[in-house]
């Protein structure tokens, strides 16, 4: 039985989607992200739907001392059994000698030190206890180098990596690991990326149905919901239009 988990990058999108899919089956949630309006007005709607106790925390998973006193301090009975390492973003679509160092940055200090950051605040206690499932939220992006994606898709090979090196590292205690790794999925991710262009983001998505966030948000639910001897290493999900990082069907 699963009683906590903890998802960051909850205010929106599969973050958001995946607090209402656990909450649903009965868990506690720790929801964490840089917009606490967001969380919070997410925490009372969960709240009110499903009877569950929710924390919401304003963090950056990128602010190493920030994530350390936010997670280190958390309430006995909210100790987390599920940590879905969810916040992660892109900025920019370009060429490598046209990027720019300081999306880099926060592409790497989100997409890889911000997982590491929550991780290790995570695992001690799931080693205390003998049992915990890490779930990573990795991309296609991570398995498939496409042209102007250059750092973004080396953050998301970390994770990739990490995910990997972490399950052998947890393996004696009896800890699961698991990468969830979507394609396409429609959320604030394209926005985000052309800094706010709704044009732009929406074209990404023209002509073929994309993933949407609570599509992923029950993968996720059903790999924590496997038996503790079933670990799933590793999940690609693509919408049926998706073959590929770069081959898509359009009408």
């Amino acid at each position: 039985m699963i009683h906590n988990v903890l998802i960051t990058g909850a205010s929106s999108g599969i973050g958001r989607s995946c607090a209402f899919r656990f909450a649903a089956s009965g868990a506690g949630l720790i929801l964490t992200g840089r917009r606490i309006e967001r969380l919070k007005a997410i925490e009372e709607e969960i709240t009110r739907s499903f009877g569950v106790k929710v924390l919401s925390i304003e963090m950056d998973v990128a602010d190493r001392e920030g994530v350390a006193r936010a997670l280190n301090n958390l309430p006995e009975d909210m100790e987390p059994d599920v940590l879905i390492n969810n916040a992660g973003l892109a900025l920019g679509l370009d060429l490598f000698q046209d990027g720019n160092p300081e999306f880099w940055d926060r592409m790497i200090d989100t997409n890889v030190k911000g997982l590491l950051n929550v991780t290790h605040c995570i695992v001690p206690g799931m080693i205390r206890k003998g049992r915990g499932h890490i779930i990573n939220i990795g991309s296609v992006a991570g398995r498939e180098v496409y042209a102007k994606g250059n750092v973004y898709c080396a953050s998301k090979a970390a994770v990739d990596s990490i995910t990997r090196a972490l399950r052998m590292d947890l393996l004696v205690h009896g800890i699961r690991v698991s990468q969830i790794a979507p394609g396409a999925v429609e959320t604030e991710f394209s926005v985000v990326r052309f800094g706010g262009d709704l044009e732009k983001a929406g074209a990404v998505y023209n002509g073929f149905q994309p993933l949407h966030p609570d599509d992923v948000a029950e993968v996720v639910h059903y790999a924590a919901m496997l038996p503790p001897h079933v670990n799933i290493n590793d999940l690609l999900l693509m919408p049926t239009a998706q073959a590929s990082a770069t081959q898509i069907n359009r009408k």
